[in-house]
């Protein structure tokens, strides 16, 4: 029996390793969000996000395939950075 393929909906945030420093969030916490009174915000990441639909037979394999592109396309620097990848939203059938 062939294993029909269905379309899930991956999402990948790309951010400095939590033990780097981060230049951009800091200049954008102090120089912005602190200086203009937002005191309850207590911690800044800026980071880049993919959304992407990826066509596959499980929740698993979608995400396996994502993190594969990620890594041999180098959409991001892993010696820096690290992804959190994680299904979104609903997925349908193909």
């Amino acid at each position: 029996m062939v294993k029909a393929l269905v379309l899930y909906n991956v999402g990948v945030v790309v951010r400095y390793k939590r033990e780097l420093r981060d230049p951009e969030s800091e200049v954008i916490y102090k120089d912005l969000i602190l200086r203009k009174g937002y005191k309850s915000v207590k911690k800044l990441e800026v980071g880049k996000f993919f959304n992407m639909w990826i066509e596959a037979g499980s929740p698993e394999e979608a995400i396996n395939t994502v993190k594969h592109m990620c890594k041999e396309l180098r959409l991001y620097n892993p010696v820096v950075q690290e992804i959190e990848v994680m299904l979104r939203g609903e997925s349908s059938s193909s």
